[in-house]
């Protein structure tokens, strides 16, 4: 194959996006980069579902566990570190492996990022603070008054996204829908979506079924030992904020699993509405034989690159 490929396997939350990146790299004889935002962190490995060490051995992987909830790590900084692997990577193969949960992180990497003015640490801390006194309402409230484009578009529910919009509605003092969409950089290489296709109550079984394995692995127990740390920004996330609302006493230990299971429930939700506005999207069946599903993705490629001749 004459050009750079970048297979990119995305779909809902607990689906199988591990296990196909795994039978794509063995089949190309190639490597794959996480572009899972939460499973980069090393002390968060039960709650994030990080691949297990068998998964692991099957294929080299990157970006997984690598940094500390310490350390922040912005889409910025993941999309540089990930072109600069690619670079390396595509010196000797043609074809890289990307399995991604996190749909800004994987659309950073094939498609680059909008630039923003700099923003002063300052007025992420003043948000921070404003969300942990206030509320994520008052967030909200301010980014429908200062930007009602991204407003619509945004997921409310997720604070890093309403406290990195209105940062940069606040220094720049203009809508931060005004610098999306810019001219984006060329890349080096073709990209590929492969999204794992599968009904809703599938999707919603395998995430109860998944919750429930966690809680069995000690997801308690390590939500214990991140819960001095719970104002960081990479712990607010689906599995740790509900536990941490059970050591905090506001709910029983059920109710907190039963949250858990909701909260993933609405974030695949969300997932899937943001996958089906891709049309470029290939997508192949969660239960397709392994062989046949290979064959769909050859296949795609193929006619990809005769289109480009």
């Amino acid at each position: 194959m004459s050009s750079k490929v970048l297979l990119a396997v995305v779909g809902p939350t607990a689906i199988g996006k591990t296990a196909l990146g795994i039978q794509l790299a063995k089949h190309f004889d190639s490597e794959i980069l996480s572009a899972d935002s939460r499973q980069f962190f090393k002390e968060m490995k039960i709650g994030t579902a990080v691949p297990s060490a068998e998964e692991l051995n099957q294929a080299p992987h990157h970006f997984i566990q690598h940094k500390s909830i310490f350390d922040p790590y912005s889409v910025g900084e993941f999309e540089k570190d990930a072109i600069a692997l690619l670079d390396r990577l595509y010196q000797k193969k043609d074809i890289a492996i990307m399995v991604g949960g996190s749909g800004l992180y994987v659309d950073a990497v094939i498609s680059g990022l909008d630039e923003f003015p700099e923003v002063d640490p300052q007025i992420r801390e003043t948000l921070n603070k404003e969300l942990e006194d206030n509320g994520l309402e008052s967030l909200q409230k301010e980014l429908k008054q200062r930007d009602p484009e991204y407003y619509k578009k945004v997921d409310l529910e997720n604070p890093h996204r309403l406290i990195r919009a209105l940062e940069v509605c606040r220094a720049a003092d203009k809508p931060y829908s005004s610098f999306l969409n810019q001219q984006k950089p060329e890349r080096l290489f073709k990209s590929l979506y492969v999204g794992i296709d599968a009904p809703r109550e599938v999707v919603y079984e395998r995430i109860n079924a998944r919750v429930d394995l966690m809680m069995d692995a000690g997801l308690l127990n390590e939500a214990k030992r991140l819960y001095p740390h719970r104002k960081l920004n990479a712990l607010q996330t689906v599995g740790y904020k509900e536990l941490f609302e059970y050591i905090d006493g506001h709910c029983t230990l059920e109710f907190a699993v039963s949250e858990i299971k909701k909260n993933t429930r609405r974030f695949a939700k969300r997932q899937i509405t943001w996958l089906r506005k891709n049309e470029a999207i290939l997508w192949v069946p969660y239960d397709g034989k392994p062989e046949k599903v290979l064959q769909m993705v050859t296949d795609r490629l193929k006619t990809n690159q005769n289109a480009q001749r």
